[in-house]
């Protein structure tokens, strides 16, 4: 038996890349995958239903169950169709991975309100929409006497935790921001027998080799060499936090080669106090 046996998942952007990873490794443990792509190009435009129609027959040739989604979870309605798709085909809902991303990057002198608005709308609002509609049903078999054992997995980034990243101030924002709603998340959904973690992953994708100076981290193994960067080696720890017997929740992990790490967020480095009242000289002499 699958560590994922019996679970109903979705998964956005499990068309490529890392996603299509999860969806895989998903199937082969037991899962019930919807897999959605809307099928963009790396800056989010377009559309093609062919990625995630593929990875579904690749999953059903394989003996799998999994069902394709192309909504643009971007919007309301979208990841609404997209839990109601899982509810209705599967009979249930218990994990939500949100995946999707793009990428516009620009120097914020020189950023367009369009690149802003793409990437928050793809990724912040992307995972808070699924997040919601799937909360919702969650809340409503608690309510009904089913407790859920339900789990969320969001994906942050480096980019915006870690290592600020010129160029990329509208993806950093939003990663930074999917940290923050995780861990309110936690907090919210426990009552109703939900768990919700996040990862920062890096591996080689098309999104990463798309940007500067990450393709030299990651080059392809030589013959014979273990590949710790591929996009199948971040889903195994994706799969153990949406497993039933997990206990974890409230947490943000980097996973890249062979290395998870647990983060952590904003801590007091420094503190300067006063009895009185501050003075913007005194602030200056202590501050530094």
């Amino acid at each position: 038996m699958g560590a994922l046996e019996g679970r109903i998942a979705v998964i956005t952007g499990a068309g490529r890349g890392i996603g299509r990873e999860h969806a895989l490794l998903f199937a082969r443990e037991g899962a019930s995958v919807v897999v959605n792509d809307l099928g963009g190009s790396n800056t989010g435009e377009g559309a093609d239903t062919g990625p995630a129609h593929e990875v579904v027959d690749e999953i059903v040739a394989a003996g799998g169950k999994a069902v394709a989604n192309t909504q643009n979870i971007a919007t309301w309605d979208g990841a609404a169709r997209l839990v109601e798709q899982a509810i209705s085909e599967f009979g249930g809902l218990d994990v939500v991975v949100n995946n999707a991303g793009i990428l516009r990057d620009g120097f914020i002198a020189g950023m367009e309100e369009s690149q802003w608005d793409a990437v928050l709308a793809v990724h912040l609002k992307g995972h808070f929409s699924v997040l919601r509609h799937a909360a919702t049903y969650w809340k409503e078999q608690s309510k009904a006497g089913n407790q859920p054992n339900a789990a969320v997995i969001n994906t942050a980034s480096g980019s915006g935790l870690t290592i600020p990243n010129a160029g990329q101030v509208n993806y950093g924002a939003a990663k930074a921001g999917i940290a923050a709603m995780t861990l309110v998340a936690a907090e919210e959904l426990e009552r109703y027998g939900v768990r919700v973690n996040a990862i920062a992953p890096i591996a080689r994708t098309r999104l990463t080799l798309a940007t500067p100076g990450m393709g030299a981290l990651m080059g392809e193994p030589e013959e014979g060499e273990v590949d710790l960067f591929s996009p199948a080696n971040i889903s195994p720890l994706v799969g153990y936090l949406a497993s039933e017997k997990c206990p974890v929740t409230g947490k943000v992990f980097a996973v890249q080669g062979g290395a998870i790490s647990e983060l952590g967020g904003w801590h007091d480095v420094k503190t300067i106090e006063t009895d009185g009242l501050w003075e913007i000289d005194d602030i200056a002499v202590r501050l530094p």
